[in-house]
């Protein structure tokens, strides 16, 4: 169904945020729903913008808000692209109708196991689930080997997790695939047993551990490296849980482009996500926020293990969309939201 393209009318209900490309726009605006944080993307996006001339207005706002809205909106929808923060939420919202397939071209840029076997979205960064630690009160040597331990009684007050963030919900849905909905149950009632410590988002989580008011925190491992880039003496490190004999690995969700359904914009958005996928996007990622490239050809930061060497937790993707709901309800079952 074709979008009337109000400006004033976007301003208001959407309350965005207009990044204005250069050059012939042709009067009309890809309107991108991002799930990623403006400070994290809008630099690249810009860059979008200037590159191919592209006028697009960006709303920003939490992955776990957006993806709601987009349902609700249905074919009335104003957004003709999603950027998600994570791929249950692309997973949840392709099964429902909501996202157009994309070019072949475009998925062929990455592994299969980054993208929606229904070629519905596309993982653009890969962003692993880590426990960050305080090295001024512990080393490597001392912390959990699996991260369902960090809910066992000896780290009681000692965990922070941000638990409605979309990244933490999309890891309890790959916890739920991988150990089963009983033992991450017990793991999540443990966390809150523990008296373990709820924050907004990764950043306070990481900020409490640098500050002692944790000694663990359960974040995405690029925060580290962006946001404490400027604080190359503080008291925190990243570690990869799962990775010895046996362990069940370390969860490596995507942050993820998609084509609304019902878009009168179909080249521009195309344009837009085969743009995250080329090689000056998957640098600026690489470099700006340290999330892993998802491109071949592209390697991550030094201080990362490639993903090839890394034992991950070995789910499906789009599995996630399918227990989105359900993860955010275990999580009010608990009292943990």
């Amino acid at each position: 169904m074709p979008k009337a393209k109000g400006r004033a009318l976007v301003a208001l209900a959407l309350m965005v945020s207009t990044l204005a490309g250069c050059g012939g726009g042709g009067g009309d605006e890809l309107v991108i729903y991002s799930g990623r944080n403006e400070k994290l993307v809008a630099p690249i996006l810009e860059r979008f913008a200037k590159r191919t001339g592209v006028d697009i207005r960006v709303r920003y706002a939490d992955t776990t808000e957006l993806t709601p809205t987009l349902l609700e909106e249905g074919a009335s929808s104003r957004a003709d692209v999603f950027f998600s923060q994570d791929a249950g939420a692309l997973a949840a919202l392709a099964g429902r109708g909501r996202l157009a397939p994309l070019p072949q071209d475009v998925l062929d840029l990455v592994e299969p196991r980054f993208r929606d076997p229904k070629g519905r979205w596309v993982g653009v960064t890969g962003r692993a689930r880590v426990i960050s630690y305080n090295t001024q009160r512990l080393e490597e040597a001392d912390l959990p080997a699996s991260v369902l331990d960090v809910a066992r009684p000896q780290w009681a007050s000692r965990v922070g997790f941000p638990p409605t963030n979309a990244s933490f919900v999309a890891f309890v849905s790959a916890l739920v695939e991988q150990v089963g909905a009983e033992r991450t149950r017990a793991f999540l009632e443990g966390l809150k047993a523990g008296g373990a410590k709820r924050y907004d988002n990764n950043v306070l989580v990481l900020e409490a551990v640098a500050k002692g008011e944790v000694d663990l925190g359960l974040v995405n491992h690029y925060y580290l490296y962006n946001e404490f880039k400027e604080r190359p003496g503080a008291p925190v490190a990243n570690h990869f849980p799962g990775q010895g004999p046996g362990g069940e690995g370390t969860f490596v969700n995507v942050a993820g482009g998609a084509i609304v359904a019902g878009t009168d914009q179909d080249e521009a958005a195309r344009r837009f996500v085969r743009f995250l996928l080329e090689e000056e996007a998957q640098t600026y990622f690489r470099d700006q926020t340290a999330e892993y490239p998802l491109r071949p050809g592209t390697t991550p930061i030094p201080e990362l293990p490639p993903l090839e060497r890394l034992r991950t937790i070995d789910v499906p993707l789009e599995r996630l969309g399918r227990d989105l709901e359900a993860s955010q309800q275990l999580l009010r079952e608990v009292g943990l939201t």
